[in-house]
């Protein structure tokens, strides 16, 4: 019997058919960038609304995909963590609600160790145990993971993640929301050695990061010190071409340099990489250069896999198989998940 799984963490709502052997049956994601790009980002009370209006839809599309009913469902899965705390809400209300009515057990899961999951998916073979790393809109971390579920925590940002550098990157330059593609498409054809950005802690002995410098940095090269107004700036598109790629560049030589040194100090032999900054073309062809002069396997997410979806929610399976279910006044843990 599949299980229907929910995602709402942030701006994409989601939802699922998975079998226990992994195989999706129905899916269906509804993304909300229109109702964003005028504010350049996530608006928290306009995502959870969105969400409102769209989580049962979205829940009737997968199962009549799977041609499931309620019924035939083992389970219910729901992120619960972390995330906008009004978008979780609607996914875990929805999630009750239909374990409630359908009598059926409610699975709560890690949104971030279902981005890791996600390579699981891509492969045929166990990637666990491995080195996890995380790089999205609000986190950029790294794992030791002995399973889907048994994670250490190595490190991570301090303060902005990539992903949502590269958002605040394209928001200086006006390139439009969602801003890590936008930054990405000028970055292709740029100068990535035209600007000397910093790479912040890549030298360090830890697994930390930290990107709010190297955005400060390439506000100061693009509009100097003190406030501005980024809508009056007046740069070619061959400079800022140029601007995306040496901040691309300088991003993904911290990225590669500090997951590459934390294989080497777990002895490990896989390294595996989600979330949305995962589908970066650079970033993966530089993590599979260093794989390649290293010796270690990489698996990263399937693109389509990297932004947020209800697929990954396919590691509930894995608390199922252990009896590990929710109670029904389970609560959200919303907020950035930092240290852990």
């Amino acid at each position: 019997m599949p299980i229907l799984t929910i995602e709402s963490t942030c701006d994409e709502t989601a939802a699922a058919v998975v079998d226990s052997d992994d195989q999706v049956l129905g899916q269906c994601v509804a993304k909300q960038d229109e109702l964003h790009r005028h504010f350049r980002g996530v608006v928290p009370e306009v995502a959870a609304r969105a969400h409102l209006e769209r989580i049962l839809p979205v829940i009737d599309t997968a199962m009549n995909q799977a041609d499931v009913a309620g019924a035939d469902l083992e389970a219910i899965a729901v992120a619960d963590r972390p995330g906008l705390a009004g978008s979780l809400l609607v996914g875990l209300v929805a999630a009750k609600t239909l374990a409630v009515a359908w009598q059926k057990p409610l699975v709560t899961i890690n949104h971030l160790h279902a981005h890791l999951y996600a390579c699981q998916l891509a492969v045929d073979r166990p990637v666990y145990p491995c080195v996890g790393m995380i790089v999205s809109g609000g986190h950029t971390s790294l794992y030791q993971c002995d399973s889907p579920l048994d994670l250490t925590y190595l490190g991570g940002t301090i303060d902005d993640a990539a992903g949502e550098a590269f958002d605040k990157v394209a928001a200086m330059l006006s390139l439009g929301f969602p801003g890590g593609p936008a930054v990405s498409k000028l970055a292709a054809v740029g100068n990535p050695k035209a600007h000397a950005y910093p790479r912040s802690m890549i030298r360090d002995d830890g697994f930390d990061f930290s990107f709010s410098g190297l955005k400060t940095a390439v506000r100061y090269s693009i509009v100097g010190p003190g406030q501005q107004d980024f809508s009056q700036l007046d740069l070619s598109d061959d400079q800022k071409a140029d601007v995306c790629a040496s901040f691309e560049a300088a991003v993904v030589d911290v990225l590669v340099t500090k997951a590459a040194k934390a294989v080497r100090h777990c002895q490990a032999d896989r390294l595996i990489v989600g979330g949305g900054v995962a589908a970066n073309g650079v970033f993966r062809s530089r993590l599979q250069d260093a794989a390649d002069r290293d010796g270690f396997d990489l698996v990263i997410a399937p693109a389509d896999l990297c932004t947020d979806n209800a697929v990954m929610g396919a590691i509930a399976w894995q608390k199922i198989r252990l009896g590990e279910f929710a109670s029904l006044d389970v609560d959200i843990q919303p907020g950035l998940q930092r240290g852990f």
